[in-house]
């Protein structure tokens, strides 16, 4: 009764509401709003109107579909590469475990061996193949490092409450040098990887991290704290039992390369600036003469970047591949990146001035593409007039004698 007396008992469809009707895919309802009527107070849409409305309002409808079937065809190939990188990984992990890593000293230095490592090293294995690599010259024990551990803790109970010095290896060095030290550290942490949120007070390596560096001031007195080793020791716990990470983290910090950078060796630091910039101009010799005309010298940029090996640089994952391949090639490879790096951005550094160039390098996109990164660096030559990185960074020495 109430549809007889209100005439909306078996009203037949409008043209619009058929096209709605027939369609199987139902887009937003403002971009629906297209095809409904006008208000009763203004005029009826002329057919031409509707009608153009109408074809408006299909080929809006296609092009949905045409959007929804591309970000479904984008998603499977994402899901088709996430699954082939992950057999990669598999595949690898199988490699290292079963082939290499028990034929260690007669595999490492294998053609197969060196393509798998420029591929990266699966997270799984790193850790070991890092502390190969690496080695352990100095042959430190765990034992070593729990006695020059409980030194640390002896130090910083005697720090905080003021009593008298503590007698050890660092004698001869003042209780304000090991104070400042050790505040440097406490403030080194809070800064290290803040976005992972690990390392930070509370966090659940804070205390492992605070217990290596504070265990190498104690083996390595000379040295200290110096800012940037939080990040290289911070990777190392991410990959290594506490105990190994110091063991790699003292190795590593003794090579040539570390040590005269974190014992501010500054001839041999400019040595090895001077041995850059040879390759720098073999390579990319527009932006080196770029470089030298808005007087931007290597150490602007370069001294964060060996410093911390990259990590703080550049995204975790890449600086693990870095990493990786720094374990294999050497100190040649830190200076190999560097120009990679330049290299990538060459067309973007060469029309830039001093300030913005500096800028730049000092804090680097985040979203590198690491194939396109890798292959930056593979396109770098380390040869020079038919000379090696280490037979001109020989020379250089000499020369400076």
């Amino acid at each position: 009764e109430y549809e007889e007396k209100t005439g909306q008992a078996h009203r037949p469809l409008s043209p619009k509401q058929n096209v709605r009707k027939n369609l199987d895919f139902e887009p937003l309802s403002t971009t629906a709003l297209i095809l409904e009527d006008r208000p009763a107070n203004l005029p009826a849409k002329p057919a031409e109107e509707a009608q153009k409305h109408r074809q408006q309002y299909e080929e809006m409808v296609v092009q949905a579909k045409k959007r929804e079937l591309k970000e479904a065809q984008k998603r499977k190939k994402q899901l088709e590469e996430r699954c082939k990188l992950e057999d990669s990984i598999g595949n690898a992990v199988l490699t290292w475990n079963n082939e290499i890593l028990p034929n260690w000293e007669t595999m490492c230095c294998s053609r197969k061996v060196r393509e798998l490592w420029w591929q990266g090293i699966p997270p799984s294995v790193r850790g070991k193949v890092w502390s190969l690599a690496i080695g352990n010259e100095l042959n430190i024990t765990h034992e070593l490092y729990d006695i020059c551990l409980a030194r640390a803790k002896e130090k910083w109970r005697s720090l905080s409450t003021g009593g008298a010095e503590v007698e050890c290896e660092d004698a001869g060095f003042s209780a304000a040098d090991r104070e400042a030290s050790l505040e440097l550290i406490k403030l080194d942490i809070s800064r290290t990887f803040p976005n992972l949120c690990i390392f930070q007070q509370g966090g659940p390596y804070h205390d492992t991290l605070h217990s290596i560096l504070g265990a190498y001031t104690c083996y390595r007195p000379d040295v200290g704290y110096v800012q940037g080793m939080s990040f290289i020791a911070a990777v190392l716990i991410l990959n290594l039992d506490t105990a190994d990470a110091f063991i790699a983290f003292s190795n590593l910090l003794n090579k040539p390369c570390q040590m005269a950078f974190f014992r501010v060796d500054h001839g041999l630091m400019l040595t090895y600036f001077a041995a850059f910039e040879v390759f720098f101009e073999e390579n990319l010799p527009k932006l080196f003469a770029h470089f030298k005309k808005n007087n931007l010298t290597p150490d602007i940029y370069l001294i964060d970047w060996i410093f911390t090996l990259y990590s703080k640089s550049l995204p975790l994952d890449l600086a693990c591949r870095v990493w990786d391949v720094f374990c294999r090639d050497g100190e040649e490879f830190l200076f190999r990146t560097a120009l990679g790096i330049l290299k990538l951005f060459e067309d973007i550094l060469t029309k830039m001035d001093f300030i913005h160039i500096a800028q730049f390098l000092t804090k680097l996109p985040e979203d590198l593409p690491s194939e396109e990164f890798f292959t930056s660096i593979a396109a770098i030559q380390m040869q020079s007039r038919n000379k090696k990185w280490a037979q001109v960074k020989r020379m250089l020495i000499f020369d400076n004698r």
